[in-house]
């Protein structure tokens, strides 16, 4: 990946201000998705496919030159402390140093994780004063993922995005209290974000509480495609008029299984020792071969399975035009 980047990027001189909240169009566009989930496009059936960030992508190759979008720091199931492990790594380093648009999504999980959600009767259960810890948890550890992006990635507009209530299929007398939490979660994401001067951007009133909709499995949080297009064009009211993702642009479903995913990373670990044998057979004698399996990313191994998550997201290298 090192490599791409800097192929892409070589020559290219990258405009813009740290993380303002006026942000101006950036050309070219160099978007970098990092957060849990909603940035790795899971589906309401657990697969991985287009979410909102590759919406937002597609729509910027419309309109405008892009060098490069990534989320390979987008990982279903990070909390923020996971997140902000994870804009330390190597791999970050890179991506984010060349960044001049940065979406995050982060803080769901840490209050999420202790909701108890019962699909069969609607109702919601959650304890008060652990999610008080969770929230305030969240806060500090989101206003440490801007305070580190300010500076590794001086040169980005950083949009912080808000979340919808995720348990439209509950009982509506039981919809109030987590409502009130995924509020406070939301008025933290704006309030950290206006300290720091990224850009916060809403998307619950798009989803209301009954969205049904946009949030189809009464057993699962995440949105189809049409909830991903709300929070795209959620994006895009702060960051160009006249750009909106319309349905007709809607990519057709083409989902990754988690399965499918694991397997193409053990095929593509099975080939690493070839990959290293080639390296040490043409290096000179004095060029000792890495070891592959010290080339692994500790930061990228998250909650499911430990599965890496470059094999959790779909890269797109898009060429400057």
């Amino acid at each position: 990946m090192k490599k791409t980047v800097s192929v892409l990027l070589a020559g290219l001189l990258f405009t813009g201000s740290a993380a303002a909240a006026s942000a101006e169009m950036q050309v070219p566009a160099v978007y970098v998705a990092i957060g849990d989930s909603l940035a790795a496009g899971q589906t309401p059936d657990r697969a991985i496919d287009s979410g909102y960030t590759d919406l937002i992508a597609q729509e910027l190759t419309r309109n405008q030159p892009v060098a490069l979008f990534s989320k390979d720091l987008a990982f279903p199931g990070f909390t923020t402390a996971d997140v902000l492990d994870s804009i330390q790594s190597d791999e970050a380093a890179e991506l984010l140093g060349s960044a001049n648009i940065v979406t995050v999504s982060a803080g769901a999980n840490d209050l999420l994780r202790l909701v108890q959600p019962n699909p069969v009767d609607g109702s919601l259960s959650f304890g008060q004063i652990q999610a008080d810890y969770a929230l305030n948890a969240a806060r500090e550890n989101i206003g440490e993922i801007l305070g580190e992006l300010a500076e590794s990635a001086p040169s980005a507009d950083v949009y912080v995005m808000g979340y919808y209530f995720a348990y439209p299929h509950a009982r509506d007398s039981q919809k109030q209290g987590t409502a009130k939490q995924l509020d406070q979660l939301n008025a933290i994401l704006e309030q950290e974000a206006k300290k720091a001067g990224a850009t916060f951007v809403g998307v619950s009133e798009r989803f209301g509480e009954d969205a049904v909709e946009l949030v189809p499995n009464a057993g699962d949080v995440h949105p189809n495609i049409s909830g991903y297009q709300e929070m795209a064009n959620a994006f895009f009211e702060q960051y160009a008029e006249g750009f909106v993702v319309e349905d007709a642009e809607l990519p057709p479903p083409a989902p990754l299984s988690f399965e499918e995913i694991q397997q193409m990373q053990e095929e593509a670990d099975a080939e690493q020792p070839e990959q290293a044998q080639s390296v040490e057979q043409d290096a000179p004698d004095e060029v000792v071969a890495p070891d592959s399996e010290e080339q692994v990313d500790e930061a990228a191994a998250g909650p499911i399975h430990h599965i890496r998550n470059d094999y959790l997201v779909i890269r797109q290298a898009l060429p400057f035009v």
